[in-house]
């Protein structure tokens, strides 16, 4: 049971740690993170008995419905309620890269506690497909969503453009990633690019939120 808890764990804090230590000016607090995470991960447990809910009561028919709507909406706009409702305003978030260590959290928390609950059904076995594919993943759509955030919050023009797009970005993201594993027989195929662009779209957000945190300082304390 430890090893399938360590094995649970391991690739969302390494991640986690990935994107925390990319922060250029000031890490964030590590009680703020670890609350942020903590949320992702206990929105797994209302979010999977709903989720059973629709799916017994056959709310949401066919593959489209299921990787949209049953799946995508319903996990991306609670990790969105989270950050925009818990985070959002908080001292702590003061520079636009703190939305891609807080997107990155609630995520990552989130996939750590599915991650968890499959590989005790499932076992061990899948651990290593589970972290190079939905922990990845959720990873990613967490980072694309904090960094709207973190531009809306410190952009002064459209700001309710960039919140939008903090949440709809994900979900199509996400909806896209859910539907290639519901309805091709060769998945692998479609996910393979679909995982890579996934990783240079976030990985760019990345590099975005660090110039526009670097524009943030300057205009805050210029030389």
């Amino acid at each position: 049971m430890l090893g399938i808890v360590t094995a649970g764990v391991a690739p969302g804090l390494a991640l986690l740690s990935y994107f925390y230590l990319k922060d250029q000016y000031g890490s964030e607090p590590l009680p703020m993170v670890f609350k942020t995470f903590l949320l992702g991960l206990l929105l797994v447990f209302p979010l999977m008995f709903i989720q059973y809910v629709f799916q017994a009561e056959g709310i949401f028919r066919g593959d489209f419905l299921n990787a949209f709507v049953s799946v995508s909406l319903l996990e991306e706009f609670f990790k969105w309620f989270v950050l925009f409702y818990a985070v959002f305003q908080h001292v702590a978030f003061d520079e636009p890269y703190d939305g891609i260590v807080y997107g990155a959290s609630v995520s990552l928390g989130f996939a750590t506690g599915e991650n968890i609950l499959y590989l005790v059904g499932n076992g061990l076995e899948y651990a290593i497909g589970r972290a190079l594919l939905p922990v990845s993943s959720h990873a990613l759509f967490g980072v694309i969503m904090g960094y709207y955030l973190g531009k809306s919050k410190f952009t002064g023009q459209a700001k309710k453009k960039w919140i939008m797009l903090s949440l709809m970005m994900p979900i199509v993201l996400h909806g896209v990633y859910d539907y290639i594993l519901l309805t091709l027989e060769d998945w692998f195929v479609l996910m393979v690019p679909f995982m890579v662009f996934l990783w240079w779209l976030g990985l760019r957000k990345v590099k975005m939120a660090r110039i526009l945190s670097a524009r943030h300082f300057q205009k805050q304390y210029p030389v």
